[in-house]
């Protein structure tokens, strides 16, 4: 995400309890005391029709346009619309941001708007005694309060005295902000979002211009909501401002010594993945075709890739899951970059198809954005529970390579790395992100065109084999002897005709075979495609000599690494290592392994990771694990590291 230099400041990543590092300075133009902070972790919780999410990702944008480093953590329910006031139906969203890089959205929130009481009491567990809460009192009315089983109000009964509690009527201050538009009250109630971000932004001097702008444009065919919006964001401010319930602003510095020079913008996983697909079939001079099913949480880059025809991006939404991956490997066939996007439950149902891909030895992407499972499981919460899936989820000998992003913004690479892999050995190709990635955000450099990989890729044009009495043929299985790729003939090219299928190919010639060892030898050459693979080799951070090794993929690595400071922030010493490529593991890893006297491997799942560690390398890897649907926490691993390195 951003350099990885370590201070004590950003050795507290994503710590709970009071903001570290605030400096009280100079009251500013309304009077009141400002306060400066190097982090702010903030929640915004209300029902899942109150804009929570927009007004988050309002806040993130703002956040990212001033210079912060931050990290965020979109939290919805799985139902379109679940029940009102409910706790099912609670939507949230955190943002950590900082002026040092950062790692995580944060463990617990410094700040909580609380829109409702379903919101409060879904979330007070997160809140460190001493934080800040505001609430909608205009909600907690009788009603409300009893369906979340609030037999008296918490914002008098007492039960909220640890923290600075902060009550304001945020429907009723809207409608009269609102007054003069003409709306009727249920109308106007739906900018309160837009009150509490004006309030927000206020306490936190984040910049304005950009959200007006945004709100004209969102709502450009209906201009007097989108009017309506601004006043109800500006009505937010002035009551920050004048109001004599909040007498302490806060500043935030940029994260200027964070960021390497270069043009930033902020990103979530999927939209850097989009980009990613779009770039790899730039630089392979491809067409990209998308063979998709809508699933969430893989939906978003059918819908982004879907804007960019322009870049000779076709996308096809197919019936359904089988026919997606159908699609993609025939455009495969065809010469074209194949992508199929979906989550765990449409991995099962494509598996037929990658076996197909394997036995064709066609380049595809399968990028498989997980969630929790099994079956439709947790379909808004996030997992890493398909690893095991990747890797043998098919029928018989079909190996797939398996490439992780680390980071919202690591998805762009990993979509380049994952397309090299693919076009290079002619082999379909895993990307495993997942929920957490997916819909978190990052700041992302945007990178020079010059210095991104060259992906082009020789279709074969002429005969490539002789027969003995010199007749020249093609041999749609006749490899390159350095990476035992197959020649990839474009359909309707003369003199190439081949055929194809999933019954087993004879060695060169392609045709069907049946004979026993030519099947041994078919299989073990795919396998020895796959295990050539060039990826680099593993990374390991230990600047102490440490005896004991944490190893992760995917996106644990923002709370490991997160951890790993606070760990070393204690004086003791560990060692991280984070993998990308899990199939083939990277050359060195077994001579990592053997260095370290206890191996670490938190996981999202029940030890899928750790089990092909203890398996291929005979090291008593220690699982941790956690399958809740949310990311762990920093201090949550920092223990679990502290334990391993003091047993």
């Amino acid at each position: 995400m951003t350099s990885q230099v370590s201070s004590p400041a950003e050795q507290a990543d994503g710590a709970g309890g009071a903001v570290v590092g605030g400096q009280r300075t100079p009251g500013s133009p309304d009077g009141k005391e400002v306060r400066r902070l190097d982090r702010v972790i903030i929640r915004f919780a209300g029902d899942s029709g109150d804009g929570m999410q927009l007004t988050g990702d309002r806040f993130t944008s703002e956040t990212a346009s001033f210079g912060n480093d931050l990290s965020t953590l979109p939290n919805f329910p799985a139902e379109i619309r679940a029940p009102a006031g409910t706790l099912p139906g609670v939507s949230s969203f955190q943002l950590h941001f900082a002026d040092h890089d950062i790692l995580t959205p944060g463990d617990a929130p410094n700040v909580l708007v609380a829109m409702n009481p379903a919101a409060l009491k879904a979330n007070i567990a997160d809140v460190p005694r001493g934080a800040e809460i505001i609430v909608n009192t205009d909600e907690f009315t009788k009603r409300p309060m009893a369906k979340v089983g609030y037999e008296t109000s918490p914002l008098e009964d007492g039960s909220l005295a640890a923290y600075n509690l902060h009550p304001v009527p945020l429907t009723t201050l809207t409608v009269e902000a609102l007054k003069d538009f003409g709306l009727s009250r249920k109308e106007a109630e739906r900018s309160k979002n837009m009150f509490a971000l004006g309030l927000l932004s206020w306490m936190y001097h984040r910049p304005t211009e950009a959200t007006e702008s945004f709100l004209r444009q969102k709502f450009a065919k209906k201009p007097e909501i989108a009017e309506a919006n601004i006043v109800a964001f500006r009505a937010g401010w002035n009551f920050g401002e004048t109001t004599e319930d909040f007498a302490v602003s806060y500043e935030v510095a940029p994260a200027t010594k964070a960021f390497p020079t270069g043009t930033y913008r902020n990103i979530s996983g999927n939209l850097a993945l989009s980009y990613g697909l779009i770039a790899a079939s730039q630089q392979a001079d491809l067409p990209l075709y998308l063979g998709s099913y809508p699933i969430t949480p893989a939906s978003d880059i059918l819908h982004e890739l879907s804007k960019h025809k322009n870049f000779g991006v076709r996308t096809f939404q197919a019936e359904d899951e089988i026919a997606g991956i159908g699609a993609a490997l025939g455009a495969a066939f065809g010469g074209a970059l194949g992508v199929t996007t979906t989550s765990g439950p449409g991995v099962a149902l494509k598996s037929e198809t990658i076996g197909l891909a394997v036995s064709l030895e066609l380049p595809l992407l399968i990028v498989d954005i997980q969630r929790g499972g099994p079956s439709t499981g947790l379909p808004t919460k996030t997992e890493q529970a398909d690893l095991l899936q990747a890797m043998y989820g098919r029928n018989g000998e079909a190996p797939v390579p398996i490439v992780a992003p680390r980071t919202p913004a690591d998805c762009f690479d990993a979509a380049l790395d994952a397309a090299r892999i693919a076009l290079t050995y002619r082999t379909p190709v895993f990307l495993l992100s997942d929920g957490y990635l997916a819909n978190g955000s990052e700041p992302w450099r945007i990178p020079e065109v010059a210095d991104l990989p060259d992906l082009k890729v020789k279709f074969a044009a002429a005969t490539n084999h002789t027969l003995a009495d010199g007749t020249e043929v093609f041999w749609p299985y006749k490899r390159d002897p350095e990476t035992l790729a197959r020649p990839w003939a474009v359909p309707g090219t003369p003199g190439l005709e081949h055929r194809i299928g999933g019954i087993e190919k004879q060695d060169g010639t392609g045709n069907i075979s049946y004979d026993p060892a030519n099947h041994d030898f078919m299989v073990r050459t795919r396998q020895a495609k796959i295990d050539g693979i060039e990826v680099p080799e593993l990374d390991v951070d230990d600047p102490d000599g440490a005896t004991t090794l944490v190893l992760g993929w995917g996106s644990t690595y923002g709370p490991i690494t997160a951890a790993v400071r606070r760990v070393r922030g204690a004086g003791l010493p560990v060692a991280q290592a984070h993998l990308r490529h899990l199939n083939p593991f990277p050359r060195n890893l077994g001579e990592v392994l053997e260095r370290y006297e206890k191996v670490v491997v938190p996981e999202m799942n029940l030890g899928q990771l750790a089990t092909l560690i203890r398996a291929k390398y005979l090291v008593d890897a220690q699982s941790y694990n956690q399958v809740n649907g949310m990311p762990f926490k920093a201090e949550q691993l920092a223990k679990v590291l502290k334990e391993a390195i003091d047993d």
